[in-house]
């Protein structure tokens, strides 16, 4: 499969798991003939043209969509970049009417990180619940949950994996320090100690990680997270997409796929990390998942304490599903919270609970 065929694939999915009209979509894809920027079909031009469209009809939350898609799958060039930056205007101009919504910056060492956030509050803090996609997700496609997520009792903060959209640090396997930043940065205005992580894909690897160290991550819920072996089993890796790869190549800063292969043992979580992961995971696994080995999802069932598996007839992502996957995982979160305010302390032993559905 050639590059520009990998690409509409992938957008097929992710424009679906945006809400867009495949129909839509189809037409956009039929009219897109290459990858070179400035041409006037090429992959950006088209994406950025659907989203210019979109916004000058008002349907702002639809010009963030074909933005994100124009940068797809990652910024790595100017025409991508200028989508990148089209799509944090557009949303920021449409939060500016909502009701609180806000800009959130960190500045940490390695880079900047931005987010959307909703609900914070020093006067009641609420429990916190950060939200982060994938490796090719920005989070403006996330954020338009904010008002929901606020409405479930929650303060909301939306970010972005290391080397997407705003935020400029690299991939490295200490990047899940990033989660401990944030919830430093927001304690007071959210209650940190009752923090959940609602991370999909890679962004789940950072949470695991995260869980296994710090205390105030009270559960996990993700979707098709990377564990251990994708970073270390040589026969599955050609098997991983090429976009996957290249886009990892330019996540963790390497020179080309050798050096990244040469470094991805180093993300790998032990089974001694995964034992001190004691809160619920609550994990979505697609049986035709082409970037994530399924040896993952049952390295995850056989070693951390209290983990569930929901399985579904899908690729990468279950974007074929996504009501009952959104349905399902938002359901766990509320049981999740709902079984620890009914606990006596933090001292109550963890169940053992290794189900899968």
């Amino acid at each position: 499969m050639n590059h520009l065929e990998e690409l509409k694939e992938f957008a097929r999915l992710h424009a679906r798991s945006q809400g867009m009209d495949p129909q839509h979509t189809t037409r956009l894809l039929g009219r897109i003939t290459n990858d070179t920027e400035g041409d006037p079909a090429s992959w950006t031009s088209v994406w950025t043209g659907a989203g210019r469209a979109a916004a000058a009809d008002g349907e702002l939350l639809s010009a963030c969509s074909h933005f994100a898609l124009a940068r797809f799958p990652h910024h790595g060039d100017p025409a991508r970049q200028e989508a990148q930056r089209l799509g944090v205007e557009t949303f920021d101009t449409w939060r500016q009417g909502q009701r609180d919504i806000e800009r959130v910056e960190l500045k940490l060492p390695g880079g900047e990180v931005a987010c959307w956030a909703s609900g914070l509050d020093a006067a009641r803090p609420r429990p916190l619940l950060v939200v982060m996609g994938g490796i090719v997700s920005v989070k403006e496609q996330w954020a338009r949950l904010l008002p929901l997520l606020r409405r479930l009792g929650f303060a909301a903060v939306v970010t972005e994996f290391p080397g997407v959209g705003e935020n400029t640090t690299a991939y490295r396997p200490d990047s899940w320090r990033l989660l401990t930043e944030l919830m430093d940065r927001l304690a007071g205005r959210a209650d940190t100690s009752d923090t959940s992580m609602l991370t999909l894909s890679f962004s789940g690897h950072l949470a695991l990680r995260a869980a296994a160290e710090d205390p105030r991550i009270r559960r996990v819920l993700t979707v098709g997270a990377p564990v251990a072996e994708f970073f270390t089993d040589e026969t599955w890796w050609p098997k991983v997409p090429g976009i996957t790869a290249d886009t990892l190549v330019r996540l963790t800063e390497s020179a080309g796929r050798d050096e990244l292969r040469a470094t991805l043992a180093e993300f790998a979580l032990t089974a001694g990390q995964l034992r001190d992961v004691r809160v619920p995971v609550r994990y979505v696994a697609s049986a035709r998942d082409e970037i994530i080995p399924a040896s993952d999802q049952r390295l995850l069932l056989g070693t951390a304490p209290d983990v569930r598996v929901k399985v579904f007839d899908d690729v990468h992502g279950s974007p074929a599903h996504l009501g009952a996957m959104r349905r399902w995982l938002i359901g766990s979160l509320l049981r999740a919270r709902l079984t620890r305010r009914r606990a006596p302390g933090p001292s109550r032993p963890v169940t053992q609970s290794r189900r899968q559905s």
